[in-house]
């Protein structure tokens, strides 16, 4: 186990709530830290740089020293024709802590240490985990099937025990976890912190859409559809959505490369979810999922 001492002892669970594309923003990322969970964003949920710092001014703005660090999410991604100059404000105001994906690359960690900042890099294989590693990233996260979003196909208990076996660093789960003992599980299985994303959608501070809370509360673990044809790189999506959207599920036609230009049409009425939906059927406040969160987790390690 591996806990960065800058988290160390700042969190009331080891749980990071997941930059999730058009969904999360300063009133879920607040909450979250304020509750005790690290909350994070995606920097392009802006539509502008400058729309970026001034999420980061009313996030810092509403935190004090005695709530959870945040953090951002940057797209590593060639297509992503904002991460430089989303990186030097990142680096400007010293961000905690940054989630990067698609693209492991030495010089955004280095940007990112320079000023005692933590990255962390997901992967959903052991390659990716040796690049990321050898990019000198502090933790790494391991998207395992079930994950929302861009998620792999691997199960935990093989891509956690890879991972480790590679990097000795802190390791964060990320895949279907909705209830406080999923992240005593996660804990159990050898990760650091648990990371969860479709749970949190469904709260009243997320930026999403009354339907989309309401179809994530309505579905089950079946609805889940894992394929490229949304936008170009495997990732999870409710089925529901993609009927509504005039779509077949099972004959999609074919996306081509990601362009990350085209990500927020792509994802704005076919919502993304994780098969963890079967056991979300409220939309409460995150003050009071971390407090059930919280209870679960006690339960669950006192039960063991």
């Amino acid at each position: 186990m591996s806990m960065p001492p800058s988290l160390a002892g700042r969190l009331r669970l080891p749980a990071i709530v997941s930059p999730m594309f058009l969904v999360s923003g300063p009133a879920l990322v607040t909450a979250c830290c304020k509750a005790g969970l690290l909350g994070t964003f995606p920097a392009l949920n802006q539509r502008t740089t400058e729309g970026y710092e001034a999420w980061i001014d009313e996030i810092e703005g509403a935190l004090g020293p005695q709530d959870a660090p945040y953090g951002v999410n940057l797209i590593v991604h060639g297509s992503n024709k904002r991460l430089e100059a989303d990186l030097a404000v990142t680096v400007k105001r010293k961000v905690p802590l940054v989630i990067t994906s698609l693209g492991a690359v030495k010089d955004v960690v280095d940007a990112v240490h320079s000023y005692g900042g933590l990255v962390f890099h997901d992967v959903i294989n052991r390659r990716h985990a040796e690049k990321a590693a050898e990019a000198g990233v502090d933790g790494i996260i391991a998207v395992c099937a079930g994950a929302g979003g861009h998620a792999g196909t691997l199960s935990p208990f093989a891509l956690v025990s890879e991972i480790r076996s590679v990097f000795n660093g802190t390791v964060i789960l990320a895949g279907a976890m909705s209830t406080g003992a999923h992240i005593l599980a996660a804990r159990a299985m050898g990760a650091d912190l648990a990371y969860l994303g479709t749970r949190f959608i469904a709260t009243k501070e997320s930026m999403a859409d009354a339907g989309f809370k309401e179809m994530i509360c309505n579905t089950s673990a079946a609805d889940i559809l894992y394929t490229p044809a949304i936008s170009g790189v495997n990732a999870n999506f409710m089925r529901p959505s993609i009927v509504a959207a005039g779509l077949d599920p099972d004959n999609l036609p074919a996306h081509g490369k990601m362009d990350m230009n085209n990500e927020a049409r792509a994802w704005k009425n076919i919502w993304s979810a994780g098969q963890g939906v079967g056991s979300i059927r409220d939309v409460p406040s995150v003050a009071d999922l971390a407090a059930r969160l919280k209870a679960e987790y006690e339960a669950a390690r006192a039960g063991l």
